[in-house]
């Protein structure tokens, strides 16, 4: 199953992200990592089942991948 970066939008509640995490693992998502610096976590999700977590106005979704300056 691919990865994806979840992180809480500015301003949205944090109880948001604890809905985001619980419906990741709903849906058979694996929580990775959480992060402490900002508002979010690494999930390993079902690509199909990815478009359930981006229906939410709170967070933003992005795939993992490397990420390069040049």
């Amino acid at each position: 199953m691919p990865l994806y970066n979840v992180t809480l939008k500015q301003d949205s509640p944090p109880r948001e992200l604890e809905k985001a995490k619980d419906q990741a693992r709903e849906k058979g998502g694996t929580i990775k990592h959480e992060y402490s610096l900002i508002k979010g976590f690494t999930v390993e999700y079902p690509e199909d089942h990815v478009d359930t977590l981006q229906s939410s106005d709170h967070i933003h979704v992005e795939a993992d991948g490397n990420v390069t300056t040049q």
